[in-house]
C-alpha cells in the first residue's frame, strides 16, 4: 500500500476481493491485458481493480469470474460479496468530517483480530472518554467549526463501539509515560482519562504497557504507529504511521517486520501489562 492522500478508502472485504480476483487471473494464465481485452478496457483498470483502488463493477466480475472458470455456484457467493462489499462503511456517515486518508484506517480497525500500537502523545481513540477526545480534536483541528469538533468526537466515539461487540480484536498498546502526564483538558478530564484506562485494563481484550521515562531512548522514538493484523488468511498485516497531511499503509512483508520487530522490543522494555493499573492510578492521585 502507499501513501493515501486523497479518494475514498475501500472496505476491507473489497480488499480482499480483489486479491481474489488477482490470484483467479494467474491461476487461470491470464495477464492483465488479455483480462482487459475480455471486458473491451484498459489493462489498467483490471489493475485497478484487482488492488481494490476502484468498486467491483457487477458486470465486470461476472464476466472475469466466468472467463477464469469458476464454477457457476462459486461465482455466484463471490457476486454477492462483491455487491456487499461495494457498499461504503458505516464511517461513510461522517465523510464530512473524515479525512480521506484516514477512512482507511477505521476500515482497517473495523476488521482486525489484533490491533497493536505505540502512542507518543495522546491516549489511542479506542480508549478515549469524551471530553479528553474533545479536546485532543480541537487542539488538533483549531479552525473546526463547533459543529464540526462535535461530529468528529461522536465518530471517534462510534468506532469504540468495536470493543464491546462478541469477538472484539486484541488491544495491545504501548504508551510513552508522557501521554499520561501531558495535561489535555484540564485535571478532572485527565483524571476520568485515567480512571478510563484503569478499567479498560480489566478488560480480556485489552493489554495496556506503559514506557516509563526512566527506560531511556527505545525503538520507536520517531513517532507513533499502528499494525493491524486480521483473521483473514488473504489479508497481510498492515502498518499505519500518519504525519500533518496525509498518511501512509505499509504491507509490504519487509517493512512490516521492522515495526513487529520494534515493538516485540518496545514490549519487553515497557512495564509489564500487569503492573499498568497501579501505574496509571498512581499517576491520577498526583493530578
Amino acid at each position: 500500500m502507499a501513501e493515501a492522500r486523497a479518494g475514498g478508502a475501500p472496505t476491507v472485504l473489497r480488499v480482499i476481493l480483489g486479491k481474489r480476483l488477482h490470484h483467479l487471473r494467474e491461476k487461470a494464465g491470464f495477464s492483465y491485458e488479455q483480462a482487459a481485452r475480455a471486458l473491451d478496457v484498459t489493462h489498467a483498470t483490471v489493475r485497478r481493480m484487482e488492488k481494490a483502488e476502484v468498486g467491483l463493477r457487477i458486470p465486470y466480475v461476472e464476466k472475469l469470474l466466468g472467463l477464469y472458470g469458476v464454477p457457476q455456484a462459486e461465482a455466484d457467493a463471490f457476486v454477492d460479496l462483491a455487491r456487499e462489499g461495494n457498499q461504503p462503511g458505516w464511517w461513510h456517515r461522517y465523510r464530512d468530517v473524515l479525512p480521506s486518508w484516514f477512512s482507511a484506517f477505521v476500515s482497517l480497525e473495523a476488521e482486525a483480530g489484533t490491533i497493536r500500537a505505540y502512542e507518543p502523545h495522546y491516549v489511542p481513540g479506542l480508549l478515549q472518554t469524551e471530553e479528553y477526545a474533545r479536546a485532543v480534536l480541537r487542539a488538533g483541528s483549531p479552525h473546526a467549526s463547533a459543529a464540526e469538533t462535535e461530529r468528529a468526537v461522536a465518530l471517534r466515539l462510534e468506532r469504540q463501539a468495536l470493543l464491546c461487540r462478541p469477538g472484539a480484536p486484541l488491544l495491545w498498546v504501548v504508551m510513552d509515560e508522557t501521554v499520561l502526564r501531558r495535561p489535555i483538558g484540564g485535571a478532572d478530564v485527565m483524571r476520568a482519562q485515567l480512571e478510563r484506562l484503569v478499567a479498560a485494563c480489566e478488560l480480556p481484550y485489552v493489554r495496556l504497557q506503559i514506557m516509563p521515562f526512566t527506560a531511556g531512548p527505545h525503538p520507536a522514538m520517531y513517532g507513533p504507529f499502528h499494525i493491524f493484523r486480521f483473521q483473514i488468511q488473504e489479508l497481510p498485516d498492515v502498518v499505519f504511521t500518519e504525519s500533518l497531511v496525509g498518511a501512509a499503509y505499509l504491507d509490504d512483508r519487509d517493512d512490516v517486520s521492522v515495526f513487529l520487530e520494534a515493538l516485540d522490543r518496545m514490549c519487553a522494555q515497557a512495564s509489564p501489562a500487569h503492573s499498568t493499573a497501579a501505574i496509571l492510578d498512581g499517576i491520577r492521585k498526583e493530578i
